[in-house]
Protein backbone atom coordinates (compact mmCIF):
# COMPACT_ATOMS: atom_id res chain seq x y z
CA UNK A 1 0.00 0.00 0.00
CA UNK A 2 1.27 3.47 -0.81
CA UNK A 3 1.63 6.46 1.46
CA UNK A 4 -1.66 7.72 0.06
CA UNK A 5 -3.43 4.48 0.98
CA UNK A 6 -3.99 3.65 -2.68
CA UNK A 7 -3.71 -0.03 -3.60
CA UNK A 8 -2.76 -1.65 -6.90
CA UNK A 9 -5.62 -3.65 -8.41
CA UNK A 10 -4.85 -7.26 -9.41
CA UNK A 11 -5.91 -6.44 -12.98
CA UNK A 12 -3.14 -3.83 -13.13
CA UNK A 13 -0.49 -6.45 -12.41
CA UNK A 14 -2.10 -8.92 -14.80
CA UNK A 15 -2.05 -6.37 -17.62
CA UNK A 16 1.59 -5.57 -16.90
CA UNK A 17 2.58 -9.23 -16.98
CA UNK A 18 0.62 -9.70 -20.21
CA UNK A 19 2.69 -6.87 -21.70
CA UNK A 20 6.00 -8.04 -20.25
CA UNK A 21 5.77 -11.82 -20.58
CA UNK A 22 3.00 -12.41 -23.06
CA UNK A 23 3.75 -9.44 -25.33
CA UNK A 24 -0.03 -9.09 -25.58
CA UNK A 25 0.09 -5.31 -25.37
CA UNK A 26 2.37 -2.53 -26.52
CA UNK A 27 1.26 -0.28 -23.70
CA UNK A 28 -1.00 -0.14 -20.67
CA UNK A 29 -2.41 3.08 -19.24
CA UNK A 30 -3.39 3.17 -15.57
CA UNK A 31 -5.64 5.52 -13.66
CA UNK A 32 -7.04 5.86 -10.17
CA UNK A 33 -10.56 4.58 -9.65
CA UNK A 34 -13.27 7.12 -8.85
CA UNK A 35 -12.86 6.64 -5.11
CA UNK A 36 -9.08 7.21 -5.45
CA UNK A 37 -8.43 4.00 -3.53
CA UNK A 38 -7.05 1.74 -6.25
CA UNK A 39 -4.85 1.92 -9.34
CA UNK A 40 -6.76 0.27 -12.18
CA UNK A 41 -6.27 -0.34 -15.89
CA UNK A 42 -7.60 2.55 -17.93
CA UNK A 43 -6.70 1.14 -21.33
CA UNK A 44 -4.50 -1.42 -23.09
CA UNK A 45 -3.34 -1.29 -26.67
CA UNK A 46 -1.44 -3.34 -29.22
CA UNK A 47 -0.76 -0.29 -31.42
CA UNK A 48 3.00 -0.09 -31.92
CA UNK A 49 2.93 3.53 -33.11
CA UNK A 50 4.48 5.64 -30.36
CA UNK A 51 2.37 8.63 -31.38
CA UNK A 52 -0.77 6.56 -30.77
CA UNK A 53 0.46 6.10 -27.19
CA UNK A 54 1.12 9.82 -26.75
CA UNK A 55 -2.37 10.63 -28.03
CA UNK A 56 -3.79 8.64 -25.10
CA UNK A 57 -2.11 10.91 -22.54
CA UNK A 58 -4.69 13.55 -21.61
CA UNK A 59 -3.74 17.21 -21.54
CA UNK A 60 -5.25 17.97 -18.12
CA UNK A 61 -5.27 14.66 -16.30
CA UNK A 62 -2.69 12.50 -14.54
CA UNK A 63 -2.06 8.88 -15.58
CA UNK A 64 0.50 6.14 -15.19
CA UNK A 65 1.58 4.01 -18.11
CA UNK A 66 3.96 1.25 -19.10
CA UNK A 67 5.24 1.05 -22.65
CA UNK A 68 7.21 -1.73 -24.34
CA UNK A 69 9.75 0.56 -25.97
CA UNK A 70 11.62 -0.89 -28.95
CA UNK A 71 14.60 0.77 -30.52
CA UNK A 72 17.48 0.02 -32.84
CA UNK A 73 20.97 -0.43 -31.45
CA UNK A 74 23.80 1.11 -33.39
CA UNK A 75 26.40 -1.05 -35.10
CA UNK A 76 23.88 -3.44 -36.62
CA UNK A 77 23.13 -5.18 -33.34
CA UNK A 78 19.41 -5.13 -34.03
CA UNK A 79 16.48 -4.18 -31.87
CA UNK A 80 16.19 -3.98 -28.12
CA UNK A 81 13.09 -3.67 -26.06
CA UNK A 82 12.78 -2.06 -22.65
CA UNK A 83 9.74 -1.51 -20.51
CA UNK A 84 9.36 2.13 -19.58
CA UNK A 85 7.21 3.36 -16.69
CA UNK A 86 5.59 6.74 -17.21
CA UNK A 87 4.19 9.06 -14.58
CA UNK A 88 2.15 11.55 -16.57
CA UNK A 89 1.39 14.62 -14.49
CA UNK A 90 0.78 17.58 -16.82
CA UNK A 91 1.25 21.08 -15.45
CA UNK A 92 -2.40 21.78 -16.26
CA UNK A 93 -3.76 18.91 -14.12
CA UNK A 94 -5.47 19.81 -10.83
CA UNK A 95 -3.02 20.15 -7.93
CA UNK A 96 -4.89 17.60 -5.78
CA UNK A 97 -4.74 15.05 -8.59
CA UNK A 98 -1.00 15.60 -9.03
CA UNK A 99 -0.46 15.13 -5.29
CA UNK A 100 -2.43 11.87 -5.15
CA UNK A 101 -0.65 10.48 -8.21
CA UNK A 102 2.75 11.49 -6.84
CA UNK A 103 2.13 9.83 -3.47
CA UNK A 104 0.61 6.70 -5.03
CA UNK A 105 3.29 6.11 -7.65
CA UNK A 106 5.61 4.01 -5.50
CA UNK A 107 3.06 1.30 -4.77
CA UNK A 108 2.48 0.71 -8.49
CA UNK A 109 6.12 1.14 -9.45
CA UNK A 110 7.30 -1.39 -6.83
CA UNK A 111 4.70 -3.91 -7.96
CA UNK A 112 5.91 -3.85 -11.56
CA UNK A 113 9.03 -6.00 -11.77
CA UNK A 114 11.06 -5.61 -14.92
CA UNK A 115 10.74 -1.92 -15.66
CA UNK A 116 13.97 -0.63 -17.21
CA UNK A 117 13.43 3.13 -17.02
CA UNK A 118 11.19 5.72 -15.43
CA UNK A 119 9.95 8.80 -17.23
CA UNK A 120 8.24 11.65 -15.43
CA UNK A 121 6.26 13.78 -17.85
CA UNK A 122 4.75 17.18 -17.15
CA UNK A 123 4.53 18.15 -20.81
CA UNK A 124 4.78 16.35 -24.14
CA UNK A 125 8.42 17.31 -24.76
CA UNK A 126 9.42 15.14 -21.77
CA UNK A 127 7.70 12.06 -23.17
CA UNK A 128 8.65 12.61 -26.81
CA UNK A 129 10.12 9.57 -28.56
CA UNK A 130 13.60 11.09 -28.78
CA UNK A 131 13.62 11.98 -25.06
CA UNK A 132 12.62 8.45 -24.07
CA UNK A 133 15.02 6.89 -26.58
CA UNK A 134 17.82 8.98 -25.11
CA UNK A 135 16.99 7.70 -21.64
CA UNK A 136 16.63 3.99 -22.43
CA UNK A 137 19.54 3.73 -24.84
CA UNK A 138 21.96 5.18 -22.27
CA UNK A 139 20.74 2.63 -19.76
CA UNK A 140 18.93 3.17 -16.50
CA UNK A 141 20.60 5.32 -13.91
CA UNK A 142 22.56 7.49 -16.33
CA UNK A 143 20.53 10.61 -15.50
Amino acid sequence: MSRSGVQVADESLTAFNDLKLGKKYKFVIYTLNDAKTEIVVDETSTDSDYDAFLEKLPENECKYAVYDFEYEIGGGEGKRSKIVFFTWSPDTAPVRSKMVYASSKDSLRKALNGVAADVQGTDFSEVAYESVLDRVSKGAGSH
